[in-house]
């Protein structure tokens, strides 16, 4: 607990996607070594660089992978990131005891994930308190209506639907067309995996996202920067769909 209340102070993790999805797209670009669906996404791998070369290319915010077992990450890999830039951070970890929030603030975590199917009710809420005690975002995450509908009975306003099933490890960006109707305007929908080009981005913008987080597509670039730069370079369509909005 005294580590978390010696760290350094919080960076507003949602504040940064509200302002950079007001004009255009908001990206949380995600530094991971591997993953359970596709094995290992990249061999030089060095936080720090990735880090540097994700805010140079415009991002807006990093995610860092620190499971070991399934996503080969560590909370060194959290810290080394967050040391070389001025990026709010989450950390993304399976997060089921109030002791793994405390530790996230002290590793210099901005934002936690919680994870809806695998979580009942009483701990996310839980989970939640202690977070936003602490001082970070929390990014809730939710796959079907269900989930959302649980989701929506928390306070946090970060709402992130992943395409990814994960029962099955299949990815459908459909998801997010289905689920982004259903959430309220005073709620920030992010938009996680099966994210590959400029189009995706701008087919999910169509129906309603603003932000989204992507992690594989840009890790396996050789230049990361330019793939941040890249996948930023059409908020056009983010844009018309904000002016087309009822």
């Amino acid at each position: 607990v005294g580590a978390a209340e010696r760290a350094t102070p919080t960076r507003g993790f949602a504040d940064a996607l509200i302002k950079a999805s007001s004009t255009g797209y908001g990206l949380v670009s995600e530094i991971k070594r591997a993953s359970p669906s596709k094995g290992l996404i990249r061999n030089d791998f060095d936080p720090a660089m990735l880090a540097r070369a994700y805010q140079a290319g415009g991002a807006t915010c990093l995610s860092v992978l620190t499971d070991a077992p399934y996503f080969q990450g560590s909370d060194d890999h959290l810290m080394a990131a967050r040391a070389v830039v001025n990026l709010p951070v989450l950390r993304k970890d399976f997060m089921l005891d109030p002791y793994q929030i405390i530790e996230s603030r002290a590793l210099g975590a901005d934002c936690i994930l919680l994870i809806m199917a695998a979580l009942d009710d009483q701990m996310a809420a839980e989970l939640e308190a202690v977070a936003r005690g602490h001082g970070m975002d929390v990014l809730i995450e939710v796959h079907d209506d269900a989930e959302l509908e649980r989701a929506l009975r928390l306070k946090s306003p970060l709402i992130g639907i992943n395409n990814r099933n994960l029962k099955t490890l299949k990815t459908d960006i459909s998801t997010t067309v289905k689920l982004a109707g259903k959430i309220p305007a005073d709620r920030i929908l992010v938009c996680e995996s099966g994210l590959n080009t400029p189009e995706d981005l701008a087919e999910m913008a169509r129906a309603g996202a603003r932000c989204f987080l992507i992690g594989e597509a840009l890790m396996r670039q050789d230049d990361v920067e330019q793939a941040v730069r890249h996948m930023l370079a059409n908020p056009v369509a983010a844009q018309q769909a904000l002016e087309t909005q009822p």
